[in-house]
């Protein structure tokens, strides 16, 4: 069995990895089934076994979500990173990314606020006929539902 991962002797379980890097031992074993955490070594009772790089690994991983990014974006930059290349450029260009969806996001639920307000600014009357026309009656009519 090859004992080294990332040139550093494996010396932790999941439970153990997961309690250094504060995270639970389903969400290490979730970032191994993720290619996140390349897979780990066995012992001879069949426990993975991780090195201290794991944990240097799972915090670019949380920090890489901190900011937004996507699984699979996260496993692009270890990917690169790993056949030893530097993952600066493409990390840029993920951010501007995220930017511009961040950006879309805000415009989206600008509107969206936008459209509830003015729906409050013209609240319906006690007598239900401006209701039906203000929220109730798409919604009742979709479903069969009749006039008050």
């Amino acid at each position: 069995m090859d004992s080294k991962v990332y040139g550093a002797p494996m010396n932790m379980t999941v439970s153990q990895l997961a309690s250094r890097t504060g995270i639970s031992p389903d969400t290490v074993r979730f970032y191994e089934r993720e290619r996140l955490l390349p897979p780990p070594a066995r012992s001879p009772a069949g426990y993975r076994l991780f090195d201290e790089g794991s944990i240097e690994r799972v915090g670019f991983v949380r920090r890489a979500q901190d900011l937004g990014l996507r699984l699979r974006e996260i496993r692009e930059l270890l990917d690169i990173s790993d056949r030893g290349t530097c993952p600066c450029g493409h990390t840029l260009e993920l951010l501007k990314v995220r930017i511009a969806d961040i950006d879309a996001e805000i415009e989206r639920l600008t509107q969206l606020r936008s459209n509830l307000t003015g729906m409050l600014d013209s609240p319906p009357t006690p007598d239900c006929e401006a209701e039906w026309e203000w929220v109730c009656g798409p919604y009742m009519t979709a479903r069969g539902g009749e006039r008050p």
